[in-house]
């Protein structure tokens, strides 16, 4: 036995941390789905589907939110539970618990884990890694708090103070965590949160959760600390980039959305602002409707599925491209076009390394979202657009839906799963984990030859 445990540890310090990260998720996706699988875990307490029970674990643990059963009216209370653990633990990141509770218990926490722990957050450097899952966690549970009370108080006229407290609780860290799992149960009347569409306080407490928990950990850090000293360039360009993609999908949503008698049409000016609003904020990578999905026009739908792909910012609960990762891409183009060998903005060149990342990620990204969207129309027979829109909206783990997702046959979710978790860990993080060699420098390099471009 003594010879078996050393050859495990052995086996295990060679593991690199993107396949930790990697591997952990997947273990915490088949315990979520083990234990929705029990009788107990469904409101009429009967066993449920592995297929079923394993897309939903999916959906929690990568803040997705596609369903194929509604979570409010199919899932016990037990059933939720588990679900919102998988949301929150998916969320923070597994290494971010596990460190919080090697803390707790007075134990030393290695290089190994801090290196982990770096890469989980997406910083550069170990050094203060530790003050800073602290920080994230303090700052989680302070948001997601004030969230759940600001709901619960919302909640109480409608369903008294057990319910209210527990749909406070539970959809302040759905939309914090941008997971967009909801437990109302108004199926009747197109699901999601459409219920309060037009209630400014529930609609403007989810996006304040969603967009905080998509900036990322790194931003609130130096956004608080700007008294002392001035963000640095990568937070203003997160902010820039949010604002930006906040208003121009407001706008957009607003203007093609504005006399559609299945969406904002019935609406006052006010209430079309809102859920104009709403309709950016959620894309980004939430998953809560305000509006039903499949009554938007097609121009509609490629706007949301645009805002989908870019998602929100590096090291935070959100998915997608990442906003920063877009402006690269679009950066490196620009610069191209105009002639130039180098990419800067803000007065600060991005390294080459970074700029030949960002245009990897963003190649793989589409070339699954296009793939996916292939399979998936010649599956269901629906449109191209409207099989596009739930791809991307599975791979940036965003969890919108066009009404497609229950739909679909049991092939058809496999792949759904696993651009979910692609999204969720990290396509990068896949790729470096397990299909590349070591990062070495190349040891030589070819000649240069001229090929024609364009």
């Amino acid at each position: 036995m003594h010879k078996i445990g050393s050859l495990l540890r052995k086996r295990l310090r060679r593991v690199r941390p993107a396949q930790v990260i990697v591997l952990s998720f997947a273990l915490l996706i088949l315990i979520g789905a083990l234990l929705l699988t029990l009788p107990v875990s469904s409101a009429t307490h009967t066993p449920t589907s592995f297929l079923t029970c394993l897309f939903t674990a999916t959906s929690a643990t990568c803040v997705t939110g596609l369903i194929v059963v509604d979570t409010g009216l199919y899932w016990s209370t037990f059933g939720k539970i588990v679900i919102i653990v998988l949301i929150q633990i998916g969320g923070l990141g597994f290494m971010t618990l596990v460190s919080v509770f090697f803390v707790m218990l007075g134990k030393r926490i290695g290089l190994r884990q801090r290196m982990l722990l770096a890469q989980a957050l997406s910083m550069d450097e170990m050094q203060g890694t530790i003050g800073m899952v602290l920080r994230i966690l303090r700052g989680t549970a302070v948001i997601e708090g004030i969230g759940a009370l600001i709901l619960t108080l919302r909640f109480l006229p409608d369903y008294g103070f057990p319910r209210a407290l527990w749909y406070g609780i539970f959809h302040a860290i759905s939309a914090f965590c941008n997971a967009g799992f909801d437990i109302l149960g108004d199926v009747s009347l197109g699901g999601s949160i459409i219920r309060y569409q037009k209630d400014p306080v529930v609609c403007i407490t989810l996006m304040a959760l969603i967009t905080l928990g998509g900036l990322g950990f790194l931003v609130w850090t130096e956004v608080l600390h700007c008294r002392k000293k001035r963000p640095g360039m990568y937070t203003r360009l997160v902010l820039m980039l949010t604002l930006g993609l906040f208003v121009l999908g407001t706008a957009l949503t607003a203007l093609l959305e504005w006399n559609n008698p299945a969406t904002l049409g019935p609406m006052t000016v006010g209430q079309k602002l809102l859920a104009a609003a709403f309709q950016s904020v959620t894309t980004r990578t939430a998953g809560f409707a305000a509006i039903a999905q499949q009554n938007l026009t097609d121009a509609s739908l490629a706007v949301s599925t645009f805002l989908m792909f870019i998602g929100g910012s590096s090291g935070s609960t959100a998915g997608g491209l990442k906003t920063v990762t877009f402006a690269v891409v679009l950066l490196t183009a620009i610069s191209a076009a105009r002639g130039k060998s180098r990419v800067a903005v803000l007065r600060r060149t991005i390294p080459q390394t970074q700029v030949m990342q960002a245009l990897s990620l963003f190649l793989l990204m589409l070339t699954l979202a296009f793939s996916g969207a292939i399979f998936l129309s010649a599956e269901s027979g629906c449109s191209f657009l409207r099989a596009q829109f739930e791809t991307v909206s599975a791979l940036a783990t965003v969890g919108l839906s066009a009404d497609l997702t229950p739909r679909l046959n049991a092939l058809s979710h496999m792949i759904l799963i696993l651009f979910m978790f692609f999204g969720r860990v990290g396509i990068m993080t896949i790729s470096l984990g397990f299909l590349s060699a070591r990062r070495e420098e190349d040891r030589f390099i070819y000649a240069n030859a001229r090929i024609l471009i364009g």
